[in-house]
């Protein structure tokens, strides 16, 4: 496989290949590792756990919940907090074989730019700022339902960095398009769209919610027809700034991540496709390289964005 024809720059980046392992997927960067067969030349990047200030416990228990065709989870954003991650976790990562991008999260716009700021003195190598998170009880949806909110959280990290900014859009508000428009003027120099949308389980026989956040965010395959418009709406908006975006929302396929290529999306969000097959990354490159190769596409960045309508 001539993997030549994937690598490409991302917000001054050098991606080898357009995957992009998603955050809350593997871990902080070791764990996923462990699998046979993995290697980190089949990914351009990982997006570590989210991260907040302080250390969370995440919510209570169900936190996770198979759907048909995908996946509710309300894990809550357990992590050890910034100062763990920056002190103890970093140091342990190896930058020379892939990129890592920090996730931030926030109760806060003042604990975004805060953590921000710490992950700016660190080795990662880009920021992504979570203001879409639907299962926590604050910050989250708050922020990324909100296109003037959101705008103010991008403008209080752009302040906190000169790291690249990649502001993770949410799905469940009425126009993403204009969040994605104030977001650019606040400083963000590229998008993942989408987050999870915002779901629920009942159990029937206790008539009591199956998670015990109550909702969370579901994601897979039932998704991806929502993510890939979110991702061509956000790109109308995108192309002509040279934005570019994490196409994610239910890639199990080599032809789910085409059509996000084709819909606008210069990478490839891979995150509960992972738990359908862990080595889906090989899988979705090598199918990639094939239809550039069918098609005489001499590269895929000539295929971004090429939906003729």
């Amino acid at each position: 496989m001539s993997q030549s024809k994937l690598a490409s720059s991302f917000c001054g980046m050098q991606f080898q290949t357009p995957i992009v392992l998603l955050s809350g997927c593997v871990g902080f960067g070791q764990e996923y590792t462990r699998v046979d067969g993995f290697s980190h030349q089949d990914i351009g990047a990982v997006c570590l756990k989210g991260t907040t200030l302080q250390a969370r416990l995440g919510n209570p228990t169900h936190r996770v919940y198979e759907t048909p065709s995908g996946m509710l989870n309300a894990i809550g954003l357990q992590n050890p907090g910034a100062h763990k991650v920056v002190n103890d976790i970093l140091p342990a990562l190896d930058f020379n074989e892939t990129r890592f991008i920090a996730n931030v999260s926030g109760s806060t716009i003042e604990e975004y730019a805060e953590v921000t700021r710490l992950f700016d003195q660190s080795p990662i190598d880009a920021i992504e700022i979570n203001i879409s998170c639907p299962n926590v009880k604050e910050g989250g949806v708050t922020f990324g339902n909100d296109p003037d909110m959101s705008a103010r959280v991008v403008e209080a990290c752009r302040a906190a960095t000169k790291k690249p900014i990649i502001t993770k859009l949410s799905p469940n508000q009425t126009d993403i398009a204009q969040s994605a428009r104030r977001c650019i003027e606040a400083g963000s120099d590229a998008f993942a769209a989408v987050n999870t949308l915002m779901g629920m389980a009942i159990d029937t026989k206790t008539r009591t919610p199956v998670i015990g956040n109550v909702q969370g965010g579901l994601s897979g395959p039932a998704i991806k027809p929502i993510a890939l418009l979110k991702v061509h709406q956000v790109h109308q908006v995108c192309k002509a700034h040279g934005i570019p975006i994490i196409g994610q929302g239910g890639v199990t396929t080599v032809n789910d991540a085409l059509e996000f290529i084709i819909a606008g999306a210069s990478a490839i969000g891979l995150g509960t496709g992972l738990f359908y097959d862990p080595l889906l990354s090989k899988k979705i490159n090598s199918g990639i390289v094939a239809y550039l190769d069918e098609h005489k596409i001499d590269h895929l960045t000539d295929l971004i964005g090429t939906l003729d309508y």
